[in-house]
């Protein structure tokens, strides 16, 4: 046993072509012509718009032009050499993902038929591989195809958003369009494809931690399952270093399939989300050694921590809390909810994924729930949210609609979920499985499940309910489970998914439903609001590129077509339409549309986060545990409810979002000659004083007043102080700690179409450092705008004779200055 553990990746010399109608996979596999290089991993959409065989369907209206693609069949085909030594005892094809009915042949034999985008296979093929010349071949069948003729089988079902037939179907559900995506129906290796030989190898690791009641001793329980020949002399080597890469833990034994170690560490270094504390991990390194040579060796990265999800009792009021607890701190949960960041999933960087990651983390966001609409995503997801400290909530990949639940498709979701966890469950960041995404919601719309109703017909209860917590019971003991999002437990009852009391709940009544005013979000609120939002425009910049010169502007067919939000037909625009024309008065272009949609979305994210926050009070009044906003991202240039756009470019609403979640933040609102606020802390109880002063719209000295009080520690902390009755003014509140203003909030006259702001002397001037921002009267949501710039704050409220500094990150590029009621400038 001298063979250490090798892996080929097989990813060059890959062609690939449509299959021709009516012939077999094996004869289109053998077809002689017509086969184009191709991109592994990758899928047939990223090679046709890189051979300019199709237009990008991101722009334009192209998406309509590309369709046919989705009725194809695709075949993918690899000459490969093999050595003698590449023919050892053990040797296994390891595809890690098909996109999606696809059957694999080496050299003309059917060695793997594949129905699941997510279930990685390895099969063996030992004696199947040449020495010489080998051929691997793939048909990848049209999934549109195939999932019309499951539905023809096993019956429609309904749903919300795409194609029916996608209900049977076990691929990212949002390539068959969502109300913020194309459709978009690809197909390909899109994980890595490899050869792994070997005499034994490390098949699976299990890392639980643990850590006692005052969190000052750990334990790492380490299991490991291995493959091959397990002989005499093998032993297992588990060292663990901590950050600074020094070993603080290390134990060897002798190795056996299901072995296990335990490595202890003394007053460990803690793990915590952004926000709370540093993120140090751990690299635990598994050797796999036959006398002294390693044949296989494993690493990862753990982070020392516990993760509750916490449901008690709130005081005065019915039902429970729903929050989160780390290391012994319950903690109030702002984040995001993350869809895939491009329909073409192999064009996302590490470095992208890292990007996007720092974003939310930079927006004071501690949690993304990734979406169960989409996928479980690539590891450099994972690993950025481990090192920047950012909490996921992963949901099970099912999403509004009514799943089967026949023994075939049990058996392909338990093989599914059962991946899925043994690769995710070491993740520091990971806080909790969920089963489905508003599954839950659609079941009772049609009288399948809710109070009063026969929720024995809602079949894919045996998934959510049954097969997913079963499998993480038994793989992932330590973390929670959550059936579905929203979801409203009682032990005695059946409640709906929106009951606000308990568990979690999605709040669309402000822009879906009635269509409430944003001021109103104090109204709708949940236990945990895991779902939110408002739309907008993408950035100018991100139009000019999609969006064709003749189709630049506001109710285009091209922007109407880049709007999918609706049931049905599309109506996003006519929704977008209210709520800007409740808000202010906007111009006619389409640089105009773009900023009055985006200060829309910023003004109703401010009220929902503000709203939200508010709610999380002292310990046994935790009415609100967290707020996740749809959406953080996109995955083309869309007009959505994404905070970030798909080239990267925050909006507004993400700079009102990281003022509303800073660790200590202030908030205010004017009702009845009394501007009401309160300050959200996120640390210790603290001394403090709040400087009200109020700014007339037309200019002048207004009222001014201090008040010391003390901020409550991880709890928000009102305050209640009168202001003169008077001509239309902005009340600004400004908090002060230990002589130093950290957070300031505005409450200005409302509705601004009533108020309109005439010339207010705004002034922005370059310095050596950035930019100097001043105006003479208030100045609302100036908003500062250059492509590939960033700005250390923006979409500011500007007061007179408050000059504000702001830093760019490059300063060579000219920069729009835009403002409610003012012309464009540029510097």
């Amino acid at each position: 046993m001298n063979r250490a553990t090798h892996t080929r990746k097989l990813h060059t010399g890959w062609v690939y072509r449509a299959g021709l109608p009516g012939r077999s996979a094996r004869e289109n596999l053998a077809e002689g012509d017509n086969w184009r290089p191709a991109t592994v991993p990758g899928t047939v959409y990223q090679d046709l718009i890189a051979q300019q065989v199709i237009p990008d369907p991101h722009l334009g209206t192209h998406e309509d032009e590309v369709q046919w693609v989705a009725n194809k069949d695709w075949c993918y085909r690899l000459d490969f050499e093999a050595s003698r030594e590449d023919l050892p005892d053990h040797a296994d094809l390891v595809l890690e993902g098909l996109d999606t009915f696809a059957c694999v042949f080496l050299n003309g034999e059917l060695i793997l038929e594949s129905t699941n985008m997510f279930v990685p296979a390895r099969i063996d093929v030992r004696g199947r591989l040449k020495e010489g010349s080998n051929r691997l071949g793939i048909q990848f069948d049209s999934a549109l195809r195939r999932g019309r003729d499951m539905e023809i089988a096993h019956g429609r079902r309904h749903l919300w958003n795409g194609d029916t037939s996608r209900l049977h179907v076990r691929k990212a559900q949002y390539h068959y369009g969502w109300d913020w995506g194309p459709v978009l129906m690809t197909a390909g290796p899109w994980r890595p494809i490899s050869i792994e030989t070997y005499d034994v190898r490390v098949n699976e690791i299990d890392s639980p931690v643990h850590l006692n009641r005052d969190l000052t001793h750990a334990r790492v329980d380490v299991r490991v399952q291995l493959s091959g020949d397990v002989a005499a002399g093998l032993g297992l080597r588990c060292t663990l270093r901590d950050p600074e890469g020094t070993v603080v833990a290390e134990v060897q034994d002798l190795a056996s399939s299901g072995a296990g170690v335990s490595l202890h560490i003394e007053r460990p270094a803690l793990w915590w989300p952004v926000g709370h504390g540093g993120q140090p991990l751990y690299t635990l390194d598994i050797e796999l050694r036959h006398d002294t040579r390693v044949v296989d060796h494993r690493t990862r990265r753990l982070g020392m921590r516990t993760v509750r999800l916490v449901q008690e009792p709130v005081a005065g009021e019915r039902g429970q809390s729903f929050c989160f607890e780390v290391n012994g701190r319950e903690m109030f949960i702002g984040g995001a909810n993350w869809i895939p960041d491009d329909n073409l999933l192999n064009r996302i960087t590490p470095a992208r994924y890292r990007e996007r990651v720092h974003q939310a983390a930079a927006g004071n966001m501690a949690m993304l729930r990734v979406w169960g609409g989409g996928i479980y995503e690539d590891d450099a997801f994972y690993d950025a949210c481990d090192e920047l400290g950012v909490l996921v909530w992963q949901d099970f990949l099912f999403a509004c609609g009514i799943y089967p639940a026949h023994d075939t498709f049990l058996r392909s979701v338990k093989a599914e979920a059962s991946a899925a966890v043994r690769r995710l469950r070491h993740r520091a960041s990971l806080a909790l499985w969920c089963g489905n995404n508003e599954d839950y919601a659609i079941a009772e719309s049609i009288g399948l499940h809710g109070k009063g109703k026969d929720s024995a017909r809602f079949d894919a209860r045996a998934i959510y309910e049954r097969l997913l917590p079963g499998i993480c019971a038994r793989l992932d003991p330590q973390r929670p489970y959550w059936p579905g999002s929203p979801y409203s437990p009682s032990a005695t009852d059946t409640l709906n998914s929106d009951d606000p009391s308990v568990g979690d709940r999605h709040t669309w009544e402000v822009w879906h439903g009635t269509m409430l005013p944003y001021q109103q979000y104090h109204t709708v609120q949940g236990r945990f609001v895991s779902e939110f939002g408002m739309q907008s425009h993408p950035s100018i910049g991100l139009l000019e590129r999609a969006v064709p010169e003749n189709e630049r502007f506001p109710l285009s067919r091209t922007m109407s077509a880049h709007n999918k939000a609706g049931s049905g037909k599309p109506d996003g625009h006519r929704r977008l339409a209210v709520y800007v024309a409740d808000t202010l008065n906007a111009g006619p272009t389409l640089a105009d549309a773009v900023y009055a949609t985006q200060f829309v979305q910023a003004e109703a994210m401010r009220y929902a986060y503000q709203d939200f926050r508010h709610r999380w009070q002292a310990p046994g009044r935790r009415a609100v545990g967290g707020a996740l906003v749809w959406q953080l991202n996109d995955c083309w240039p869309g007009t959505s409810w994404a905070v970030i756009d798909s080239a990267g470019t925050v909006k507004p609403a993400w700079h009102a979002i990281r003022r509303a979640l800073a660790p200590t933040t202030v908030a205010v609102r004017v009702i009845d000659n009394e501007a009401r606020g309160w300050i959200a802390n996120s640390g210790p109880e603290a001394a403090c004083s709040v400087h009200l002063k109020t700014h007339p719209l037309a200019g002048g000295v207004g009222h001014e007043v201090v008040h010391e009080l003390s901020a409550m520690g991880n709890a928000s902390t009102d305050f209640a102080l009168p202001i003169p009755a008077g001509e239309p003014a902005v009340a600004e509140v400004s908090l002060w700690v230990h002589g130093r203003c950290v957070a300031k909030d505005w409450a200005w006259p409302e509705p601004y179409r009533f108020h309109p702001l005439g010339p207010c002397g705004l002034r922005v001037v370059r310095t050596p450092g950035g930019l100097l921002l001043g105006t003479d009267r208030p100045a609302k949501g100036v908003w500062l705008d250059a492509e590939g710039v960033e700005f250390s704050d923006n979409f500011i409220d500007l007061m007179p004779g408050n000059p504000m500094a702001v830093t760019l990150s490059r300063g060579d590029r000219r920069i729009r200055v835009v403002a409610l009621d003012q012309p464009t400038v540029e510097v």
